[in-house]
């Protein structure tokens, strides 16, 4: 079966519910598809306890504030009945279980989207948003085959009952692994943290006020000096943590966001368990043998559970043909709208990183640049 619709929509999560949202504003018909059976299917199925770590005024999507008895900080669960809410409003009815294949443009200049036993859609525009949390990432290290504990990638954690009673490693200390390591200390299981890298660690309120409205203010003060109360701020908070065995970043949060996309650890009180002995932190892992794991260092430590915490990639390549071009070093791509007559046409939502304001601040951002860049090409085609 064939469809032909203006603009396709790949994806029912913020990103491409904020296109949808524009898009029905300006009254331009869309499709979208949605492989799950989910509106946002990622949020209802992430841990228990997890909440934006934005400001709701900084995280709504396009024309629908968030309610205001939500709390500052969104937890998970209202965040999917406001995407749902979200969609009803905007009469936003993806067509779900829907898996995109391969999207390639043909002679005429159309992008033709086959699906995994679904329709195949011609269209003049394609917006991918499918996001930068598409696969997760699984490392294999030697000897895990060995391991006689359980290994579970962070996507499939859901709170600490399942690992009470016994010694838990969390590999990797990114914002999800921070987050993880806190809520099983603070039920009593005896957690340690595995640290490769140097980290940028930064409070998420200080004295009450959120850093991010701190930090979007002191961006705009000139010649360094909004960075560098930045780093007395974090310093004097969060302090020098390579003596608990953490290495720390000599690269500034905000410099290290706006270079590399990767997103400071922001801190919901990892930290003071740190400090306090309960979370206790060791170097990256070499391997693992039958009863844990072992350390670059050489030692052995045994554990019974092991939680990667080691991300996830896009992985857009799987799909589109010939992106490589458009993509960046870290394999997202490079812009929202691609400035390319061999790609005009194809736009990109919720891969950029780079910016303060968090992932849905760009998404509705970027969802305003595609849908004016959509309706100015649809008025030049009429």
């Amino acid at each position: 079966m064939n469809k032909t619709t203006p603009v396709l929509i790949i994806g029912a999560g913020p990103a491409g519910l904020a296109v949808a949202g524009r898009l029905r504003k300006l009254d331009i018909p869309f499709e979208i598809v949605e492989r799950t059976d989910k509106i946002a299917w990622s949020w209802h199925n992430h841990y228990d306890r997890l909440s934006l770590h934005t400001v709701k005024q900084l995280s709504a999507l396009p024309h629908l504030p968030f309610p205001e008895n939500y709390p500052l900080y969104v937890p998970r669960l209202d965040l999917v009945k406001y995407y749902e809410n979200y969609a009803t409003h905007f009469n936003i009815k993806p067509h779900f279980n829907t898996i995109v294949h391969n999207i390639t443009k043909n002679k005429q200049g159309e992008w033709i989207v086959s699906t995994e036993d679904g329709p195949t859609f011609q269209t003049q525009h394609v917006v991918v948003a499918t996001g930068v949390n598409r696969v997760p990432h699984q490392p294999k290290w030697k000897g895990q085959e060995d391991f006689n504990g359980t290994i579970t990638h962070s996507r499939h954690y859901k709170n600490p009952e399942p690992f009470k009673g016994g010694k838990t490693l969390i590999i990797g200390m990114g914002n999800t692994g921070a987050e993880l390591a806190l809520d099983l200390s603070e039920h009593e299981v005896k957690t340690w943290i595995s640290v490769r890298s140097p980290l940028n660690v930064v409070p998420r309120d200080v004295n009450g006020r959120p850093v991010q409205v701190t930090s979007k203010k002191l961006a705009k003060i000139p010649f360094g000096i909004g960075d560098l109360l930045g780093s007395m701020i974090r310093k004097f908070i969060i302090g020098d943590l390579s003596k608990y065995g953490i290495p720390m970043s000599k690269m500034h949060p905000a410099k290290q966001l706006r270079e590399t996309g990767k997103t400071p650890v922001i801190d919901l009180g990892t930290v003071a368990h740190i400090k306090a002995g309960k979370i206790k932190i060791l170097p990256d892992i070499a391997g693992f043998y039958e009863e844990g794991v072992t350390t670059k260092d050489g030692q052995n430590h045994p554990f019974d559970h092991v939680i990667v915490c080691t991300g996830y990639r896009a992985k857009i390549e799987d799909f589109i043909e010939n992106v490589a071009p458009l993509l960046d070093k870290y394999q997202v791509p490079k812009a929202p709208v691609i400035e390319d007559a061999q790609y005009e046409g194809l736009y990109f939502v919720g891969f950029d990183n780079y910016k303060l304001g968090g992932i849905l601040g760009t998404i509705y951002n970027d969802s305003e640049a595609i849908a004016k860049r959509i309706k100015e090409t649809l008025e030049v085609e009429v």
